[in-house]
C-alpha cells in the first residue's frame, strides 16, 4: 500500500469518528429539546458517550466492508490478469473463485470467472486433442520411413540377389503408398472438418452408385473368392453423391480386407419412410464391444497388428463417420468377434 493510500485512510477514519461524536452529540440534544426531557448532566454524558460508540460502530462496519470489498475486487483482478497471462503462454489448468462476494453466482464478476474457467477447460480439451493429434500422425509417418530408409540402405549391398532386390523394392513401393494415402486422408479429414469444404447435393439413384462401386472392387475380392450377397431396392436420393462414394468405397474395402478367403459380405438397401437405409455386413474377424465404441476416433485402431500389414492408418472410418454427419445421417456398427462386422448407414432422402 503508498504512503498516500495509507494517511488517506486514517485521515478518513478520524473525520469519520469526529463526525460520529458530532452527530451524537447534536442527536441527544435534540431529542431532550423536542420532547422536554431534562436528566442528569452525567446521564447525559453517558448516553452521548453509548449512542457515539454505536456510531462509530457502524462506520467502521461500513468502511471496513466497503474497504474489503475493494480489496477482494483487486484481488480478483490481479487474478483474472495472471490467468489470461498463463492461458496466453499454453498453459490452461487455471481456476478463478465463482465470486468475490461469497456464493452469488448469479453476480456479474461471478459470471466472467466461470466462463474463464470454462475457457480453459475448453481450450486444455482443445490442446490435448491436438497433441495426441500431432503425436499419431508423427507415429503413422515414422513407421514407413523407418522401413523405407532401412530397406534402401539394404539396396546398397552388391550381393543382393535380384530376387531379394526386387523384394525389397516392393516393400519401399508399398510404404510409399502407405505415406501417399495417409497424406491424403489427412488432407481430406481437415477439409471435411472445416467450414468451406463444399456440398455439391444432387438428386441420383443410390442403388445404381451402390452397384457399381462393389463392381470396380471386383478384383480384390474375387481374389479372395468371397462370396458377395447382394441385395439393392432402387432409392433415389438427394445427397453429395461424391462424398457418398467414398463412405461407400471405404466401407467396401474395408469389408473384403477383413474377410477371410471363401467368406461372404452382404450389402443390402431398402427405403423406410423418408429415409434410405444400407447395411454393409462381412464375416470377418469381428470387433470387440470396447474397440466398437472408438472406430470412428481418428488414427484408432482395433487390430493394429492386422491393420498395419493391411496398410490401414485409422483415418478411413473418421472419414465415414464425417461425411454420414455432413448429411445428417447416423451410422451404427454391430460386431462380435470372430463372427464378423455390420454397419448400417441411414440417409434422408433429401437435404
Amino acid at each position: 500500500m503508498s504512503r498516500q493510500r495509507f494517511w488517506f485512510r486514517i485521515s478518513t477514519t478520524i473525520f469519520c469518528l469526529l463526525l460520529a461524536w458530532t452527530a451524537a452529540y447534536f442527536l441527544t440534544d435534540l431529542i431532550y429539546h423536542a420532547f422536554n426531557i431534562h436528566i442528569p448532566k452525567l446521564a447525559v454524558q453517558l448516553i452521548n458517550s453509548f449512542l457515539g460508540i454505536l456510531l462509530i460502530a457502524c462506520t467502521m462496519f461500513i468502511i471496513a466492508k466497503y474497504t474489503g470489498i475493494q480489496r477482494k475486487q483487486f484481488e480478483f483482478l490481479q487474478s483474472l490478469i495472471t490467468a489470461i497471462e498463463q492461458m496466453s503462454k499454453g498453459d490452461f489448468n487455471v481456476h478463478l473463485p465463482a465470486s468475490v462476494y461469497g456464493n452469488e453466482k448469479d453476480h456479474p464478476v461471478g459470471k466472467i470467472a466461470a466462463s474463464i474457467n470454462h475457457m480453459a477447460v475448453e481450450l486444455r480439451e482443445i490442446e490435448q486433442l491436438r497433441q495426441e493429434f500431432v503425436s499419431n500422425v508423427s507415429h503413422e509417418i515414422q513407421s514407413p520411413l523407418t522401413s523405407i530408409s532401412g530397406f534402401a540402405q539394404a539396396l546398397k549391398n552388391e550381393e543382393l540377389t535380384s530376387e531379394s532386390r526386387r523384394h525389397y523394392l516392393d516393400i519401399i513401393e508399398t510404404e510409399s503408398k502407405r505415406l501417399s494415402k495417409l497424406s491424403d486422408n489427412l488432407l481430406k479429414l481437415t477439409s471435411l472438418e472445416s467450414e468451406h469444404h463444399p456440398f455439391e447435393a444432387s438428386e441420383y439413384r443410390l442403388d445404381q452408385q451402390l452397384r457399381s462401386i462393389i463392381l470396380a472392387c471386383e478384383p480384390q475380392w474375387i481374389e479372395k473368392n468371397i462370396k458377395m450377397d447382394i441385395d439393392l431396392n432402387e432409392a433415389t436420393i438427394t445427397a453429395d453423391k461424391d462424398l457418398l462414394s467414398q463412405v461407400w468405397v471405404n466401407l467396401i474395402n474395408n469389408s473384403i480386407k477383413f474377410t477371410p478367403e471363401n467368406g461372404t459380405i452382404s450389402i443390402s438397401l431398402w427405403k423406410k419412410q423418408n429415409q434410405v437405409l444400407v447395411r454393409i455386413s462381412d464375416s470377418g474377424i469381428g470387433i470387440s464391444q470396447e474397440d466398437a465404441q472408438h472406430i470412428f476416433e481418428r488414427f484408432f485402431k482395433a487390430d493394429k497388428s492386422r491393420n498395419r500389414v493391411r496398410g490401414g492408418n485409422g483415418l478411413g472410418l473418421s472419414i465415414v463417420k464425417k461425411i454420414v454427419d455432413m448429411h445428417k445421417g447416423t451410422i451404427q456398427v454391430d460386431s462380435e468377434l470372430g463372427k464378423g462386422t455390420a454397419f448400417i448407414i441411414t440417409l434422408p432422402k433429401t437435404q
